[in-house]
């Protein structure tokens, strides 16, 4: 899964924009990405979203619908008569479809980075005449991120990321692993990088073998995992960051988008990291 997303989120070279920037402001928003739906109310627009995709949890007064950000479906999206849609993936041509029907378009790829995330944010700001909101959001994470990363130690300590139970794991080419790179963390999906897709599947064994000092979850919500079933686990109780209870489960959502609840996640790593003895 993690490959055929990767590839699908490389494909997308560039934000697309079909129309000028100098447009009326949107009054019937439909957001296909959850990390926009997130980043669209912390900016101010909340009251222009007339729907949003079933993956769309958060803020939890968002309209979600039955919509689908992977494969949108262009009939179903015009019937909420938007006047801007903004989409993660460009899938079946969705944009020209919706372009036929006039309706303006917005694609946001995932970013690799937090300029990346911020100018997305910014783009949001101008294209739905929330610009001070969006400046305002992207001043107020970066504070955020700076204060969480100065409140611990630098240290090039060996971190675990973990997205599934079956051990898939991001590296630091990825947009969460360069959240690691910002503490001077030492990711260990690094070294079992093989397709280039970001997102390697790992084994038990190598795990225990790589020898974590941080372990972070980023599959309780869907899974189940916390720091009890990860020590239970044949070999794991050997692992230093079980030894040493420096095991964080983070909110599944927060641990992979971009929109500004990223500032928790990063807290949430500092958090774990000030357990790390030494």
């Amino acid at each position: 899964m993690f490959r055929s997303l990767a590839a699908l989120t490389a494909a997308m070279a560039a934000l697309v924009l079909s129309s000028p920037a100098v447009a009326a402001i949107p009054r019937r928003i439909v957001s296909l990405s959850p990390s926009a739906t997130e980043t669209l109310y912390a900016i101010g627009a909340g009251r222009q979203i007339v729907a949003v995709d079933e993956l769309s949890d958060y803020p939890r007064r968002a309209p979600r619908t039955k919509l689908s950000g992977y494969t949108p479906n262009v009939e179903a999206i015009a019937a909420y008569r938007p006047d801007l849609v903004v989409l993660a993936f460009d899938s079946g041509d969705a944009v020209a479809g919706l372009r036929r029907l006039g309706i303006r378009t917005v694609v946001q790829p995932a970013p690799t980075n937090l300029e990346q995330a911020y100018r997305r944010i910014r783009l949001l700001g101008a294209v739905t005449g929330h610009r001070p909101g969006a400046n305002r959001l992207v001043r107020s994470m970066r504070t955020g991120i700076a204060r969480a990363v100065a409140s611990v130690r630098r240290r090039p300590l060996r971190v675990y990321h973990e997205l599934t139970p079956d051990y898939y794991s991001a590296t630091s080419r990825t947009f969460i692993g360069r959240i690691y790179a910002l503490f001077g963390l030492r990711n260990i999906a690094d070294a079992a990088e093989g397709s280039g897709s970001g997102y390697p599947q790992l084994s038990g064994e190598y795990i225990v073998a790589a020898n974590p000092q941080l372990i972070v979850l980023a599959d309780g919500k869907c899974c189940g995992q916390n720091a009890a079933t990860v020590a239970a686990r044949p070999g794991w109780r050997s692992i230093a960051a079980v030894r040493t209870r420096s095991v964080v489960a983070v909110d599944d959502s927060v641990a992979s988008r971009w929109g500004p609840r990223i500032v928790q996640f990063v807290r949430a790593v500092a958090a774990g990291l000030s357990r790390v003895p030494g």
